[in-house]
Parts: C-alpha cells; structure tokens; sequence
C-alpha cells in the first residue's frame, strides 16, 4: 500500500509541474467523474447496483452571443457474469453557426480480474464504440462580402461563399483499464485508470484538406479515498489529459459527510483546480439512491479576462437503481468519488 501512495504522489507531482496548456478537440467537464463514459470506458457499471442514469449540462462563455453548452446522458447495466454495459450520448453547441458536436457510443466493461484477499483488488477492461457527428448551419453565419462600407451589415446580399460539406460523421472507438482496491473498512482506498480515446484516429473532414485525423486523447486519472472518521471521509483525485498539442491538468479533493444518517443524506464539498485555466468549487448531496451536484469555474486563464471573466457552469444529477438484495460486502467501494 505504501508504495502504490507513493507511485501516486509522484505522478502528483509531475502534474502539478508541468506549464503548457491548449484548448482541446474533444468537449471537457469539471466534473469529470460524473461522466464515467466520457473518462474511462473501464468505469462502465462501477457502482453498486442493477443500473445507474446520469445526465450533466454544462455551459460556457455565457456572456457571449452564442456561448458553448455541452449536454450529456449515459445508461449503465451491471450483470452477475463479470460484464457491464452502457450507452451515452453528448452534444456540444456553440457559436452564431450553429456549430454542433455529437457523439453517440456504446461501452462494455469486463470486471472478472480480480485478486488478493477476498478479490477485493480489482482490474476492469472496457471498450467503447461509436460515432462522432459535427455539423454547422452556413445560413447563420456572416461574411465579409455581406457588409458594405457605407451601410453596414445587410443580411439580404448574398455571399460568394461555398463549403464542400456542412457535416460529417465517422466511426470511433476508445478503450481503458481501470484499478481499484475494493476493501471495505480500510482507511486508504486507492483507484486509478488510464484511457485512450479515438483510437483509430477517425477522418476529420472539417479540416483543411479534408482528409486530416482527430487526434488520439490520452487520459490518466486517479486518487484515493481517505477515511477521516465514521461520518467523514476525504477524496483526493487527479486529472491529465493530452490530445495532440493540447494539454489538460487537474487536481482536487471532495469532503463527504454523513450530515443526516437517518435520512440518509450525505453532503459533498470540495473544489479542482485546472492549471493555467480555472479553480471549480463543487457543492452536492446524496439522498438514497440520487446525487446532485453543481460546479462553477472561476477563470483564471488570460483567455477568461479577455472575454470579460466569463466562467462556466455545471450541473449532474445521477440515480441508482439498488439490488434488492446487499452485496456481501459491507460496503461498496466507489473508484470514481
């Protein structure tokens, strides 16, 4: 155990000293973990239950005309035969063209590699397979022959502008693996997972010549579950993402508190921090089998004085549908929160 922390604080530390950051291709969240099919294929059906529907919105330079706004849902199954599955779905808007960016996957995860006493440390493979669809309305956008030196902008001129296409949609496809240390009662729970995302390098036909690739994403993620006291326990996690020239870094820790057992209600509070790019307080609660959390990303990139300190917003909200009968262990380790 000692040195599996210690694996983990090093690869902390060479995070947290890294400088260049990029906006990357794909769509991101401050709440990351919510997402599972987003992250890690690997975390397909990582809860304790028959099923879990999660849904998160999230919304971006919201003082602009047209600012960014990311929805997404996901359905996850957990069987008895080592095998879970789950679906999901994510839309990205943005910008007066109407720009639209959609993906669309399916997931299975294998859960039967497990070892040490009682099984309780655990290696999960998943796969993901999907398609990527983008597209933009041509008839929402302006154009430099539409104005007129004298008049302005005159919506009725029609511009000399073509496109050879106004949407694509390609094939996609991901996978991941995923360690967790599944003990009950323990005081350190350590969880980690590494994932890569299009895999087959799908054809990016929105590019300059037409026959580009998006780049392959690479994620690694982790943390450890910290039991404080009987009530209180304290997540430390970390996220690093690269895609091409883009870099993303990521580091918080969330305090869970059993503030109404008899109601069993537990409250979340915690905040990440996403270098060179945002600090994101979170606030939440669980209630039976629902969570609920919001997030809110204070800028601190050049990019966000620009605009006008414009931050961005997310919300979630997760149910799970339980066994009607307990699992044998006395609890359930998440590997994710």
């Amino acid at each position: 155990m000692r040195r599996v922390v210690k694996m983990l604080w090093l690869f902390l530390i060479a995070v947290c000293s890294g400088h260049e950051m990029s906006a990357q291709t794909d769509p991101h969240f401050s709440q990351y973990y919510v997402y599972p099919a987003w992250l890690n294929p690997a975390l397909t059906g990582s809860f304790d239950g028959d099923y879990r529907v999660s849904g998160i919105y999230r919304t971006q330079w919201g003082n602009l005309s047209s600012p960014f706004s990311t929805p997404g849902l996901s359905a996850e199954f957990t069987t008895s035969k080592n095998s879970n599955f789950g679906a999901s779905i994510l839309n990205q808007k943005a910008g007066d063209g109407g720009y639209n960016y959609t993906t669309a996957y399916g997931s299975y995860a294998y859960t039967g590699v497990r070892f040490g006493a009682n099984e309780q440390h655990r290696i999960v493979m998943g796969m993901q397979l999907g398609i990527i669809s983008r597209r933009f309305n041509p008839s929402k956008l302006t154009f430099g022959d539409q104005w007129n030196p004298i008049t302005g902008y005159n919506p009725g001129n029609t511009s000399m502008e073509s496109f050879s296409r106004t949407s694509a949609v390609s094939f996609d496809a991901g996978a991941g693996i995923l360690y967790f240390d599944a003990q009950p009662g323990k005081k350190a729970n350590i969880f980690g997972g590494f994932a890569v995302s299009h895999i087959n390098r799908p054809d990016d036909k929105f590019s300059e010549t037409g026959n580009a690739r998006i780049p392959v994403r690479y994620t690694m993620h982790g943390g450890v579950r910290l039991i404080l006291t009987d009530v209180l326990s304290l997540t430390p996690n970390l996220l690093y993402m690269f895609q091409g020239k883009a870099q993303e870094k990521m580091v918080g820790a969330y305090a869970q508190l059993k503030a109404f057992p008899e109601l069993d209600v537990n409250v979340m509070l915690g905040a990440n921090y996403r270098f060179k790019d945002a600090l994101s307080p979170y606030a939440g609660f669980t209630w039976k089998n629902m969570v609920l959390g919001v997030s809110y990303d204070v800028n601190t990139s050049d990019l966000g004085r620009m605009a006008g300190g414009s931050n961005s917003f997310e919300i979630s909200l997760s149910f799970t549908g339980k066994r009607s009968a307990k699992t044998p262990e006395v609890e359930f380790v998440c590997p994710r929160l």
